[in-house]
């Protein structure tokens, strides 16, 4: 990180030890030792949460890119299922004008709208014909 080397290491102590004494020199180094590590400690802790704050960021981006692209998936969905309720409907009209049209003349004709009046309509296969 500073790149220091060994006799660098040794011109600071000899200083120190000149400037401070060689009675308060190892109080100071103490010190010093322990404010480092406070220090590599909040450096490690404002780190990891930068880390996460950015992969929260990442994450949010990426969400947004997927929602993007599930809109126009969703306008399929509503196109065609409105195209459903539309024929839906239209087939229902078709088919009360073809009754209003035959009338009751015809026993044999169901209408396809409505799956109870199919169901009844049909003759069911436990039950045996007698005659």
């Amino acid at each position: 990180m500073f790149d220091i080397g060994f006799w660098e290491l040794m011109i600071i102590g000899l200083v120190a030890l000149v400037v401070v004494g060689p009675e308060r020199l190892p109080k100071l180094a103490y010190t010093a030792g322990k404010w480092l590590g406070k220090g590599r400690s909040l450096l490690s802790t404002v780190k990891s949460e930068i880390d996460k704050e950015m992969k929260a960021e990442e994450l949010k981006q990426i969400l947004e890119k997927q929602k993007q692209q599930m809109n126009p998936l969703e306008e399929v969905i509503e196109e065609t299922t409105s195209a459903v309720r539309e024929l839906s409907q239209e087939a229902g009209k078709a088919v009360r004008s073809a009754e209003k049209e035959h009338g009751s003349e015809d026993d044999s004709y169901t209408r396809f709208g409505d799956p109870a009046e199919v169901s009844t309509n049909q003759p069911h296969d436990k039950e045996k014909p007698t005659g």
